[in-house]
């Protein structure tokens, strides 16, 4: 009972979310937003069970001194304490002026710019290794990655102007048919999930052993 009432919960419900996104009757678009709202319920109530089970993982590292203890101090003082600020705040704390609008812009957004000015040395290197010229594939993603790069700087339109009009072919026409293929793709992988978990399938999530 532990495994099928969840799995029959999650297949009546995802039914008939389904068929409410389709129906337009009045009868079925009350239930349809009835239970949205209660999935908005549900992911506030995961943010909660997120943070009680990152401050549990985390504390008993600490106990047992476990690798890079110390930083996991850090981590859990820094989440009490913009917990804190926050609930001092109140309703109004993302307002301007307020103590947790202070430790967002002075910490977290210069934290999250170190992060991803960190993140342009391992895009280097991995263009560095893309660039190898092994195949007639890497030789033509070497030869647009040029010409994009060339085509989107201004030195790019002095040595050439087309090279501008070909970085936007590039981005405009082969990009944008590959970002589609792969959204599509994705996409089909989405439904094909969800039809799982509908239909009973998928259940990774309800059990230990794998999927049927």
């Amino acid at each position: 009972m532990k495994r099928e009432v969840p799995l029959f919960i999650s297949m009546v419900a995802g039914l008939f979310v389904l068929v409410g996104f389709f129906v337009p009757h009045p009868w079925v678009r009350t239930g349809y937003d009835k239970i949205q709202q209660w999935v908005i319920i549900v992911v506030a109530f995961t943010y909660v069970l997120g943070m009680a089970n990152l401050m549990r993982l985390n504390l008993e590292q600490i106990q047992r001194r476990a690798r890079d203890w110390p930083y996991k101090i850090a981590l859990v003082l820094a989440c009490v304490a913009t917990m804190a600020v926050g609930f001092h705040d109140g309703s109004k704390y993302l307002d301007d002026g307020t103590a947790f609008t202070w430790v967002y812009n002075n910490f977290y957004s210069a934290m999250s710019s170190t992060m991803f000015s960190l993140l342009a040395f391992f895009i280097a290197s991995a263009a560095f290794r893309a660039f190898r010229v092994r195949s007639v594939e890497a030789l033509l993603l070497a030869i647009a990655a040029f010409i994009l790069m060339l085509g989107r700087v201004p030195i790019g339109n002095l040595i050439h102007p087309a090279l501008p009009a070909a970085a936007d072919w590039l981005m405009e026409v082969p990009q944008n048919a590959a970002k589609r293929g792969i959204l599509m793709g994705a996409a089909l992988g989405v439904m094909a999930t969800g039809f799982r978990i509908i239909l009973g399938i998928e259940r990774t999530y309800g059990s230990e052993g794998g999927g049927g």
